[in-house]
């Protein structure tokens, strides 16, 4: 089935492009998300007298995308503080979810499905992540993954505290 894309689909192409697609997933998925409508006569010609209008849009977005990258990229590198081995490697991992929570709290709001995460951070140090923010604008943001730090009790501390708690229980049982 040929349709006409009308936003960016990464896989296929850019809008106003017409693409040979499957039927099903242009049925299923393309024309319902309004990601593209059929090729016909009168969606082409459609398209073409709103190619104009099209055009303004796309450049808005491009302008927008590229002050939400300036804001992001002038971030200071966002600290992440995760449990860790003595070999510097993390229990578990610094996520897309991660990123997006800590874009939140200041006051930033990127979807974590634009987010470019090639690889688990399952380490200690500095990373950069990428952020697509528009099929021409790319952002970059600083993470740093730094490890927790368990403070042990001292052991005359753990001792005054073992006699409170069987203090607790002897008075309980009376």
């Amino acid at each position: 089935m040929k349709v006409i894309l009308k936003d960016f689909v990464k896989s296929l192409g850019n809008p106003g492009d017409e693409v040979k697609v499957a039927d099903g997933y242009a049925r299923n998925f393309l024309i319902p998300k309004k990601l593209a409508e059929a090729a016909t006569a009168g969606n082409k010609k459609t398209f073409q007298t709103n190619l104009k209008q099209r055009a303004r849009k796309l450049a808005k977005a491009v302008t927008e995308a590229d002050g939400q990258k300036a804001a992001l990229e002038a971030l200071e590198p966002i600290v992440f503080i995760r449990k860790a081995g003595a070999d510097g490697k993390l229990f578990g991992s610094v996520t897309g979810g991660d990123v997006e929570e800590a874009l939140k709290e200041r006051g930033i709001t990127v979807d974590r499905k634009k987010m470019v995460i090639d690889r688990p951070i399952r380490h200690l140090g500095d990373e950069e992540v990428a952020l697509w923010l528009h099929p021409k604008v790319t952002a970059k943001i600083k993470i740093t993954v730094q490890a927790e730090v368990v403070e042990e009790p001292s052991h005359e501390g753990a001792e005054e505290q073992a006699k409170d708690e069987a203090a607790a229980e002897t008075s309980n049982e009376e």
